[in-house]
């Protein structure tokens, strides 16, 4: 819906603003960062195409290739069962971010591989990709997404965990959605050890043992095959998948499509299912809605399962147009029939309209172990809040709208269990860790940018307004002073950070270019390991693998940090 307020900014200045937070500070970081890594010999190069102690694609040729192209490495294939797997962006279904297995120190980077063969950087060398979260098998199988090209073209590779060594990879003939920002190429890992990545046309590509090395790669079309291949030139180029897949325990799959008006196959952008039977399904959003302005899935954003599967939660928005402004609703919608079950609107709390559901966002549903979802925003008028969104709080079934969080831009809350915050004294049993920047030319923000814990069920007034947020248990500021802000500091660098229980921490990234562990007992960044330079770019994820190494992403290339 376009927004009618005369003071509010259009889509392309709300980018050009928050583009420029982090760029009008980046040219003496930047002059920082070379020195830095000049003295320091940093493994990585300020270009980002960085260097990998993996080896190169093989040449031998394993199983079909329906995505452009199987290689073989050097490695064996996983097949010994280490510990728990890592499935998809935020760990699970419900994107809880909890690892259950103890981290490892950060003794060192054990390995690393670009995400990314052709990074494009800004004139000011900012970084506008989203990169897809690593996924890690029970065997300590790393699948990775990998940009190729300029072009937006992409890879899927998957490597040992131990070594780095490359083990199978996929060329996928995936047409990336044309946005201002890059947007995510994801695979998902389901309890099967079934791997899934897009393909072109709205297929989905898939292996169905992700730790075996001459693995044969398949694919299977949700609206059918012999629909496609009669149109296959043209429905490549009509119909995407623009959102993360998303795996249940059940071993059903769920993604999000776009797809051009008057397409062969007549179809409507919306939501797609694929069964564990392999039948498949698909629905329109704006058809089960009733609503016309929620046209599609937001772009990026990964859709949760509810914690018993019945249910599946969507955002949903409307078309990205220059000078409009995004906005959308919250759905539930039946895991088995696509059915919707309810919705609700995203609503600013402070300006009492329609939020801003950016597709410059990875920002996804959050399902609490109380069964509470959470979903962030961006604030309806640009810098109204600083620039930080909200994060929206509903019960299960959305009747309810409670208590928001005081930072949404960007960022897929992680759960927290209280028990792992000494200090924390309330009733709740779980907690969330947010990101909680306050961007320094926006609205008032001061660059004191911090990440948070906080309490879903207690409330107190916002710092920044009058509204009611969730309180704040902890924060932690950023550790290196920013140059371009005068008592500032650089940004956090993440949109979902894992939790550790057993050392009660997490493991978050920072735009200073270290990897940090933020101690729950102390309050303390208690351990740190330089991954690159420093530099501005999109947020990211970090993942934990069976033995304990964290996986982290800067400067498009992804970190294994442990022993």
């Amino acid at each position: 819906m376009k927004n009618t307020q005369p003071n509010n900014l259009n889509e392309t200045e709300i980018d050009s603003k928050l583009v420029n937070l982090k760029n009008q500070r980046r040219s003496k970081l930047l002059f920082t960062s070379v020195l830095t890594l000049c003295a320091a010999a940093i493994v990585v190069a300020c270009g980002g195409s960085g260097s990998s102690s993996a080896p190169s694609n093989g040449g031998s040729t394993g199983g079909t290739n329906p995505g452009g192209g199987t290689s073989t490495g050097t490695g064996n294939g996983n097949t010994t069962v280490v510990g728990p797997p890592w499935l998809s962006f935020g760990g699970n279904p419900q994107h809880e971010a909890v690892t259950t297995v103890a981290t490892q120190s950060f003794g060192k980077i054990a390995w690393q591989t670009p995400v990314d063969l052709a990074p494009q950087y800004s004139s000011q060398g900012y970084l506008l990709v989203h990169y897809g979260s690593p996924v890690i098998t029970a065997k300590n199988t790393v699948i990775l997404p990998v940009k190729t090209s300029a072009g937006l073209s992409y890879r899927f590779e998957a490597r040992d965990g131990a070594t780095g060594d490359l083990i199978w990879s996929e060329t996928s003939d995936y047409v990336m959605p044309s946005h201002r920002w890059t947007p995510t190429y994801n695979v998902t890992i389901a309890p099967n050890n079934k791997v899934y990545a897009a393909g072109a046309g709205g297929k989905v590509l898939y292996r169905d043992d992700a730790d075996a090395k001459n693995g044969t790669t398949k694919s299977i079309v949700f609206y059918g095959d012999t629909a496609y291949n009669a149109n296959k030139t043209a429905l490549d180029a009509a119909i995407i998948i623009n959102t993360p897949i998303t795996a249940d325990v059940n071993n059903n799959v769920y993604f999000g499509f776009t797809a051009t008006p008057g397409n062969p196959a007549g179809l409507v952008s919306g939501v797609a299912r694929i069964g564990s039977d392999g039948k498949t399904s698909w629905v329109s959003t704006a058809a089960i809605t009733g609503n016309t302005n929620i046209s599609k899935v937001a772009t990026n954003s990964a859709i949760a399962v509810s914690r018993d599967g019945k249910t599946i939660y969507v955002v949903a928005n409307n078309n990205f147009l220059a000078n409009t402004r995004q906005t959308g609703s919250l759905l539930a919608l039946d895991s088995g029939t696509l059915a919707l079950k309810s919705s609700v609107q995203l609503i600013d709390p402070l300006e009492k309209g329609p939020a801003n559901v950016s597709d410059d966002s990875t920002a996804s549903p959050l399902v609490g172990p109380d069964g509470d979802v959470y979903i962030g925003v961006l604030e309806k008028s640009y810098g109204t809040h600083n620039a930080r969104g909200w994060l929206l709080h509903f019960n299960a079934d959305l009747s309810q709208s409670k208590t928001p969080g005081s930072f949404g831009w960007d960022d897929t809350p992680s759960i927290v269990p209280a028990s792992i915050v000494p200090s924390y004294k309330g009733a709740s049993t779980y907690l969330l860790m947010v990101k909680y920047n306050n961007y320094e030319r926006a609205g008032s923000g001061d660059g004191m940018n911090q990440i948070a814990i906080i309490d879903p069920h207690t409330e107190e007034t916002d710092k920044l307004s009058t509204v009611k947020v969730m309180k704040e248990v902890l924060t932690m500021l950023g550790p290196t002073p920013d140059p371009a802000v005068p008592g500032g500091f650089i940004e956090w660098c993440v949109n979902t950070a894992a939790v550790d229980p057993f050392t009660k921490s997490v493991i978050v990234n920072s735009e200073d270019g270290n990897l940090y562990r933020w101690d729950l007992t102390t309050n303390k960044l208690t351990e740190k390991i330089r991954l690159t330079s420093g530099l501005g770019e999109s947020y990211t994820p970090t993942a934990v693998g069976p033995d304990g190494k964290v996986y982290a992403i800067n400067n498009a290339v992804v970190f294994a940090v442990g022993k």
